[in-house]
């Protein structure tokens, strides 16, 4: 990257904290202000707190580590069972919304803005898809409840997302995010809403859904291309990229790790994870990963002219080679950055965590990555 579009960068991205996404004609969508500009600036650069609400809540030092490194947002998960009154009492379910109500304090008071983040598990997931319905009738009831907590505050620092990767047909999700975001705009008018598609919420299902009614939405996608790189070393012994481990990124055929671990799956027999192997080095020799895999939610922006956001991205610590790890979120900060998209990491202190656990801090090598200390590969 040229000295003279570095510093444009840098400059774009200061004047965004006050003022707003970075604009850039030559890269970024030119979008109606339906979502205020300080309100997509809040979103630009975040991380999700995951399990914060099951009971393992960041230290005050490590969050105003965060807020002071330029961190801005934190989506919070908020396990959708625990909120729902078929799967959970009315005691949980109010013990639950306590538990909310401390973090939101505690991130508001830092100058974080939040994301309540509908984030359900298995038992809701099967509820969706065999009874879709009684499934709308449960999101509706944790909204009420959600939404109880979330006025309280300036709306212009909580945003609503409506349900974390949506596991059901891309149709009926459609219809039920039209419903879903009417009966939580009745709940929160002055709120942005976050919206995602199926499919893990893939940049490539974007394209089938239909942008809401609503203007006050931000569309999010979540990104783990190519998956053989992000989730190598899986920690379910069942999963084909269980047994990959210290591939590098960026995956080149011609690579001599690369090779041997190809000769490894081989030996082995491991089709399913050879073949997903194959598709990542094919994908390479076309173009940077970030820019193959995200180009159809940016045709999709292209289109309509709504606001995207990454809210979920990362790679799995266990078996990725360090650099490779950095190198990969580098560029996808870069390309969100480059777009005017914000971003959120998954996750804080997980296996896909940002913090160093032998130091309980933000890895520094990580935050670098993350808020542009390098360029994209490729890139001048």
């Amino acid at each position: 990257m040229a000295a003279s579009l570095r510093r444009r960068l840098v400059a774009a991205m200061l004047l965004s904290i006050s003022f707003g996404p970075p604009a850039f004609a030559d890269t970024c969508v030119s979008v109606p202000q339906t979502v205020a500009p300080a309100r997509l600036a809040a979103l630009s650069r975040g991380f999700n707190a995951d399990g914060w609400i099951n009971g393992e809540v960041p230290s005050r030092e490590l969050l105003q580590q965060l807020r002071r490194a330029g961190m801005s947002h934190v989506r919070l998960p908020v396990p959708a069972e625990r909120v729902m009154p078929r799967f959970a009492s009315t005691v949980e379910r109010d013990e639950t919304l306590v538990v909310l109500v401390k973090a939101l304090k505690q991130l508001t008071a830092l100058g974080y803005a939040i994301s309540v983040d509908l984030h359900p598990g298995e038992r809701f997931n099967r509820l969706h898809k065999q009874d879709p319905d009684a499934a709308l009738r449960e999101m509706q009831e944790a909204w009420s409840g959600l939404a109880g907590i979330m006025h309280s505050y300036p709306a212009d620092r909580i945003f609503a997302e409506l349900l974390n990767e949506p596991d059901i047909d891309a149709d009926t999700w459609q219809r039920q995010a039209e419903t879903l975001a009417a009966f939580v705009r009745k709940l929160l008018p002055a709120n942005t809403l976050i919206v995602g598609p199926v499919n893990w919420q893939r940049a490539d299902s974007l394209p089938r859904f239909r942008p809401l009614a609503d203007p006050d939405v931000v569309y999010a996608i979540h990104f783990y291309d190519p998956m053989v790189f992000t989730h190598q070393a899986h920690w379910d012994a069942q999963d084909p990229l269980h047994d990959i481990i210290d591939l590098p990124y960026p995956i080149n055929a011609g690579d001599p790790k690369v090779q041997a671990i190809r000769r490894d799956l081989q030996a082995r027999g491991a089709v399913k994870a050879l073949g997903m192997l194959d598709v990542a080095i094919a994908a390479a020799r076309d173009r940077p990963v970030a820019d193959r895999w995200l180009a159809p939610a940016l045709a999709w922006q292209q289109q309509f002219k709504r606001p995207i956001i990454i809210n979920e991205f990362g790679v799995l610590k266990a078996g990725a080679p360090r650099q490779s790890r950095l190198r990969w979120l580098a560029e996808v900060t870069a390309y969100a950055r480059e777009h005017c998209w914000g971003w959120t990491h998954w996750e804080l202190a997980q296996g896909f965590g940002l913090v160093d656990r032998s130091t309980g801090r933000a890895d520094p090598d990580v935050m670098r990555a993350l808020l542009g200390g390098a360029s994209r590969p490729g890139r001048r």
